[in-house]
């Protein structure tokens, strides 16, 4: 038996990353000829449910009581708990957002199962469920299974395609579940920045990478730091760009050298940042060294551009490098965008 445990949005709809492990549900059902059900949380979680009736799932468990609608750790965590026990999965497949990062540690220590999270395949072999994640910042693929179970699995996102088919009826099933002290924190609200001021996007198609370069001196012998983020910051607004950056120009910060304060740690690509998820990805003013590349692993198309001919990104790890001033290059590219 396999469970596809989702949560939804707050306006009912299910996240990318809930569609992708639907996909992945699917597929390691379809391997192994196990039952599949799905299991929602949150607001309109019935609507969810019918969004991908077309799944395969013999079975819908809802929990969409009034506690569920915003994210708390021990709501979420009673109702997921709920669900694996009622489902009586063996294999429970789950997206790894931040709401199930927090709460599905704690609901499987609760319903006796173990947990793994950022695994990037799941597959069946040699009569066994067979996980497959990175080690060693992404640079060792290991594969492992366990013989207990329930077994979770967290996954991460940007791996499988995302489901996709007409929404139809199905016929959901109310899983009630006692909420006792586990309201004792209020959920007052959420503070977000505004669309313009956030520069961390997982989801866009474009990753921006800024290299310390654009903090140096220039061709006149002068450093022009306003100039670059204005032009920095125009790009992402204007291609809706996701922002990241080299580990050297986020430490000029706490150098005492004049930054781009917009840019922080959140940002950093590479073996000591994050490793993301993008379909292009551009690194301007960035020497290409080895620990920073080791970040872009997993973008499908890397372009650079770089006054120097032979710096890092020449030397086969970019599909194209344009020798250029990323001054004059983000300019013209920020006018055309305008245009």
């Amino acid at each position: 038996m396999i469970l596809t445990l989702l949560h939804t949005q707050d306006d009912g709809s299910l996240p990318k990353a809930a569609l992708e492990t639907v996909s992945a549900a699917i597929s390691l059902a379809q391997e192994t000829g196990a039952e599949l059900k799905v299991g929602i949380i949150g607001n309109d979680a019935a609507g969810a449910a019918n969004a991908i009736s077309a799944c395969g799932a013999s079975a819908f468990l809802t929990v969409s009581a009034p506690e569920v609608v915003s994210p708390r750790y021990a709501t979420d965590a009673a109702a997921a708990a709920a669900l694996i026990k009622a489902s009586g999965a063996e294999i429970i497949l789950a997206p790894g957002t931040s709401r199930f990062a927090r709460c599905l540690p704690g609901a499987a220590f609760r319903a006796g199962a173990q947990a793994d999270t950022h695994v990037v395949s799941v597959k069946a072999e040699g009569g066994k469920v067979v996980a497959q994640r990175w080690f060693y910042r992404q640079r060792i693929l290991g594969s492992f299974t366990r013989n207990a179970t329930p077994w979770l699995l967290m996954i991460d996102s940007g791996v499988y395609e995302p489901f996709s088919a007409a929404p139809g009826m199905a016929a959901a099933t109310e899983v009630a579940v006692e909420f006792g002290t586990e309201q004792k924190t209020k959920f007052s609200g959420i503070e977000a920045p505004a669309a313009d001021a956030q520069t961390i996007r997982p989801d866009a198609q474009l990753l921006f990478v800024a290299g310390a370069g654009w903090t140096k001196k220039q061709k006149d012998g002068q450093t022009h730091v306003g100039e670059a983020g204005g032009l920095i910051q125009g790009f992402l607004k204007l291609a809706k760009a996701s922002l990241g950056s080299s580990k050297s120009i986020v430490d000029l910060q706490s150098e005492g050298q004049e930054a781009l304060t917009f840019i922080t740690h959140m940002n950093q690509v590479g073996q000591t940042g994050s490793t993301p998820r993008h379909a292009k990805g551009l690194s301007t003013c960035c020497h290409g060294e080895e620990p920073h590349v080791v970040g872009w692993r997993f973008i499908n198309e890397r372009r650079a551009v770089n006054l120097d001919p032979n710096c890092g990104w020449a030397q086969g790890k970019a599909d194209v490098l344009y020798v250029a001033d990323a001054f004059e290059v983000m300019s013209k590219v920020n006018e055309m965008l305008q245009a």
